[in-house]
């Protein structure tokens, strides 16, 4: 659904009429055996895009319920293909998924949905391999981590600018980035200039870049470290936030549309401190102009979050899987 992806992939918006053929295709020729074999009472679909749509459409006498992730959002903000015909199929759902409440006012405006059919539900975690085992060492090292795709528009190179507003002794702060490329070429760029920044000595603090790793080892991480900073541009509502505040991380990021709303409600009482956004264009970008206030804002945070030295535990547990998983039955069940 992103147009960068750690893979082969085609965009969107680069579809001619012969490829979406082939998608359609390809997508129901699986589902009409899966629905087939198994007669299911419910189909659920993750995106309200194409292949939602194309469900919808195929299966008018199953009960369909979408899920709403943002992505598919920012392609229909941004993309042409098919948005009449989406939009309509969307509409025809018979309940969607919203992660917080800007989110469902943002789909009303996008799909023309009547607000009764979508209902806020935010997102689970798995609570089995997330959660606070108590791994820190307590030797004057604040560690910060960031888990997510190394890009531009996940705050990546922002983040590490802003380590240059701390004034601390070079010993006391550590940056651990987890994740692999979303662009290869834009993932060796912001490493080779991490490297070089480092080596000029312009860069005050240790960043280590680990990879894409399992998620047992990301809780490691978490655990590990102090504090979580996630600066993306654009979000729907970031998990990854969600696990490192199980894990017992203080927690930075940006203050984007919604989530806070959606964190006070559901996790109130939650360690977090909210960067404001720098100046936007084209939904995910920001303009450049903006970013040295917004790497100021982002290092005044991590300091404020350093200075305070412990977290305030914070109860999540309303937020796994098995929540979200009840809800979504008890819906079916009302509409059944």
């Amino acid at each position: 659904m992103s147009d960068e992806m750690p893979y082969p992939s085609t965009r969107y918006r680069d579809m001619t009429p012969k490829m979406e053929a082939a998608f359609k295709e390809s997508f129901l020729k699986q589902l009409d055996e899966a629905v087939r074999d198994l007669n299911p009472d419910l189909i659920l679909c993750h995106h309200l895009y194409l292949l939602t749509a194309i469900v919808r459409e195929h299966f008018p006498d199953r009960k369909v319920f979408g899920f709403c992730h943002n992505t598919d959002l920012r392609q229909m903000q941004k993309t042409d293909l098919e948005r009449e015909y989406i939009a309509g199929q969307i509409r025809r759902l018979d309940r969607i998924f919203a992660l917080h409440a800007e989110q469902k006012r943002t789909i009303q405006d996008i799909y023309d949905v009547p607000k009764e059919k979508i209902q806020v539900i935010g997102m689970g975690y798995n609570s089995h391999i997330f959660k606070n085992e108590s791994l820190r060492v307590n030797d004057g090292v604040t560690r910060i981590a960031f888990a997510g795709k190394i890009s531009v528009k996940k705050g990546v190179e922002s983040l590490i600018r802003s380590l240059d507003y701390l004034e601390y002794e070079k010993e006391r702060i550590e940056l651990l980035l987890a994740g692999g490329a979303g662009n290869e070429e834009e993932y060796e760029q912001i490493v080779e200039q991490t490297y070089e920044y480092q080596l000029d000595k312009k860069c005050p603090y240790k960043v280590t870049f680990l990879g894409k790793l399992p998620q047992k080892e990301l809780a490691k991480v978490y655990n590990s470290c102090d504090i979580f900073a996630l600066l993306s541009f654009s979000e729907g509502l970031p998990l990854t936030v969600i696990e490192a505040l199980a894990c017992g991380d203080r927690v930075v990021m940006t203050d984007l549309p919604g989530v806070k709303e959606w964190i006070d409600t559901y996790a109130p009482g939650a360690d977090i401190r909210y960067v404001t956004l720098p100046l936007m264009r084209n939904v995910d970008e920001a303009v450049p102009a903006t970013l040295p206030d917004f790497e100021r804002r982002i290092g005044q945070r991590i300091w404020e979050s350093v200075e305070a030295g412990k977290t305030k535990e914070v109860d999540v547990s309303g937020l796994s899987w098995t929540k979200i998983a009840g809800e979504v039955l008890k819906v079916l069940s009302l509409t059944s």
